[in-house]
């Protein structure tokens, strides 16, 4: 399921003979899901980073170091594949870049939960839009996620649904689900902040137990329907540190993980970032 992030397309752009600009774009074939890695070095150093926008909307800007920049671009299954053109500003003249976002086959899946698989609290979802809305400039990971839980995938990421016989429209699986007897250990995939712990006597009554973890520059992961929570909001979590536990709290089949992974406010397939990562 996983797409290799390794294939890098390198376009240089000369304007003038003082001023090349290389742009790196990751993966060079992306399909639906994925998370688009544009990295710039411009030939000049200068003080304000560069702007990239896709479909209309700039996303954030972060220098990695040695005068270069990155931006990270979601994409969802609910986007429409074929030809997009990334905008980079800031570098000399405009530069205008073309990718091919692949179509890809989502399964259907029909499954009945208890609570009917659409409640929830105005609370609750404020809470995760919060966390989906944070762009912190620190970068907190390095490398590549890892596993959250060990149990089996039992739902992939994408995955359209009926609940309970009602087709959800303009909905996919925004996640990854994992399997696991109740109690078994979660812990965080990469570092990061928690900035977000709810709890169903709290309100959380769709998502049930809940931890939400910043790991910077946009990138964010939340952890659903545990039995347990092991960590406070504001702590600062490493790799393979124990958050909680696998449960069925909220609305659920049975106990299981959801692991969903935010880019800038959307949903993306967490698959590439744990199976290669990126910078």
């Amino acid at each position: 399921m996983g797409v290799a992030l390794g294939a890098i397309a390198l376009v240089t752009f000369l304007s003038a003979p003082a001023q090349a600009t290389d742009l790196q774009i990751s993966p060079t074939n992306p399909r639906l899901g994925d998370t688009i890695a544009v990295v710039m070095q411009p030939s000049i150093p200068g003080d304000v980073a560069p702007t990239v926008t896709l479909d209309g909307t700039a996303y954030p800007v972060f220098p990695l170091g040695g005068n270069r920049y990155r931006a990270l671009l979601p994409t969802t299954p609910i986007d429409r594949p074929g030809r997009k053109v990334i905008q980079v500003q800031g570098l000399g003249a405009p530069r205008n870049i073309a990718v091919t976002l692949r179509d890809r086959s989502f399964p259907v899946q029909r499954i009945r939960v208890r609570g009917g698989g659409s409640g929830g609290t105005e609370y609750e979802f404020s809470r995760v839009n919060a966390l989906k809305e944070i762009v912190s400039p620190e970068k907190y990971w390095r490398g590549a996620f890892a596993r959250p839980a060990q149990g089996r995938v039992s739902s992939e990421y994408g995955v359209r649904r009926y609940y309970n016989g009602v087709f959800a429209e303009n909905y996919y699986h925004r996640g990854v689900d994992y399997a696991g007897g109740q109690g078994a250990p979660v812990v965080a995939p990469a570092a990061g902040r928690v900035v977000l712990v709810g709890r169903v006597e709290d309100g959380f009554v769709l998502h049930g137990n809940s931890v939400g973890i910043d790991h910077g520059q946009g990138v964010s992961s939340i952890f659903i329907h545990l039995s347990r929570i092991d960590v406070r909001e504001g702590d600062m979590v490493q790799p393979g540190q124990r958050i909680g536990a696998i449960g069925a709290t909220g609305s659920a089949t049975g106990p299981n993980l959801h692991w969903g992974l935010f880019v800038s406010g959307k949903s993306v397939d967490p698959v590439p970032w744990r199976d290669r990562g990126f910078e």
